[in-house]
């Protein structure tokens, strides 16, 4: 690993740019998504490019971070994000996205995620890191349990989805 490069393994995180406006309507717009990232309407391009704008706030300013995944070939391959970061308990919220499917499935997201954890514990000086994981998302679930996140609770009926309510899983690992 080299927090200095930010990289680890077949990944590398970058602060976001402009050149990523796209890339991020296209994600931030995906219905498919929007149940992961409780979002209920779509995002303009002008708010996505003030969000971009603003992105070189530091966290303990902002209380939130979002990096640019890219694999070995320089390839924008998603996004990971630090949310709800509260510096006092030294813990802070984390979401992934590998968009592609053809990206998926790569281990990608296993290094990201030892990358972020990394970050997090020797960089920002955090405790705790948390996930919140619906429990139809097998995908996530493994991933983060491959990583060492615990179950500590299940929120039952927490997210109301097309087909019903689902139960949604708190996954944490301290630092």
């Amino acid at each position: 690993m080299t927090l200095e490069k930010l990289q680890y393994g077949k990944v590398k995180f970058r602060p976001l740019e402009p050149e990523d406006l796209e890339l991020l309507y296209q994600w931030e717009n995906d219905p498919a998504i929007w149940k992961v990232s409780n979002t209920l309407v779509p995002f303009s391009r002008y708010i996505l490019k003030q969000y971009i704008a603003e992105s070189h706030r530091d966290i303990f300013e902002a209380k939130q971070m979002r990096l640019i995944i890219e694999d070995e070939n320089a390839k924008v391959v998603g996004a990971i994000d630090l949310f709800d970061f509260d510096p006092m308990h030294q813990r802070a919220g984390i979401g992934i996205l590998i968009y592609e499917q053809e990206d998926q499935g790569k281990g990608l997201a296993f290094d990201s995620l030892q990358l972020i954890i990394q970050y997090a514990r020797n960089i920002l000086g955090l405790h705790q890191l948390y996930a919140n994981i619906t429990i139809d998302n097998m995908a996530s679930i493994h991933l983060f349990e491959k990583a060492n996140f615990k179950l500590v609770g299940t929120k039952k009926d927490w997210i109301k989805s097309a087909d019903g309510w689902l139960d949604e899983r708190l996954y944490q690992t301290l630092l």
